[in-house]
């Protein structure tokens, strides 16, 4: 099995315009995300619409590849980024342009579920602590998923699933293991072009989660466990936030 992690990056952003090239402890988050995969996997390009990023990417000795500007999501971006760099890779990794945190380890546990010949595309969870807040439970920017017994996503959803009936609110992190979704994802070559041609379902537009459209049309997603954090960068805010962070770990 090869596997190619592809980082679509995007410079138009509603509420972070040039995300990309904004500097993280004197490198641009691009070029964190993109040395956080390079070496993991077989191969790492990033999938820009953008001639900015583009050339930013292969100063620092990256690979970059220019794709469409009228694409949707990150996914209809990696499909086309895959047909002109991808051949002789079996499984795509989608590494979001905005995690400059993103671990290796989490790289090969999303790897390591296509040990499952009947996976078709894979994501990861997060459990949710005890410890954790009823607030970041009911947090509708923060989408928790259901599994059953061999780890395959049941549903996607921005409320909380399962509802624990008779069970006082604040009490259901200590009654149920919750798991708060991880924007990666990894899907089979084949099923990547697949998914790229779905419309979307009832459930996708009900929630604004593209996945549903994938387990809507009948996909088996497999899904990993991580118990590391990551911080992905959607704010000017959240880039303040991560630049204390990344303080804290050269400490």
């Amino acid at each position: 099995m090869k596997y190619l992690g592809i980082i679509p990056a995007r410079y138009a952003s509603t509420r972070f315009p040039a995300k990309p090239l904004a500097l993280l402890g004197g490198k641009t988050v691009i070029q964190r995300v993109y040395e956080q995969v390079v070496g993991v996997l077989d191969d790492a390009v990033v999938a820009t619409d953008d001639d900015r990023i583009y050339q930013h990417v292969l100063s620092f000795g990256g690979k970059a590849v220019m794709t469409s500007t009228s694409h949707r999501s990150g996914t209809d971006r990696c499909w086309e980024a895959y047909t002109k760099v991808g051949e002789g890779y079996d499984v795509v990794v989608n590494i979001q342009g905005d995690e400059p945190f993103i671990q290796p380890d989490q790289l090969h546990e999303i790897c390591n579920c296509f040990q499952d010949e009947t996976t078709q595309i894979a994501t990861l969870v997060k459990p949710f602590l005890s410890t954790d807040s009823i607030e970041a439970l009911l947090n509708p920017n923060s989408p928790k998923v259901v599994v059953d017994k061999e780890m395959h996503a049941l549903y996607f959803s921005r409320s909380v699933v399962p509802y624990l009936r008779g069970v006082e609110q604040k009490e259901w992190l200590h009654k149920h293991t919750y798991y708060k979704h991880i924007g990666l994802y990894a899907y089979r070559a084949e099923v990547l072009r697949q998914i790229t041609s779905l419309p979307q379902g009832v459930l996708e537009l009900a929630e604004s989660l593209e996945q549903l459209r994938w387990i809507e049309n009948g996909y088996n997603i497999k899904v990993g466990i991580t118990n590391q954090e990551t911080i992905g960068i959607d704010t000017p805010e959240d880039l303040a936030r991560a630049e204390v962070f990344l303080k804290s770990l050269n400490n």
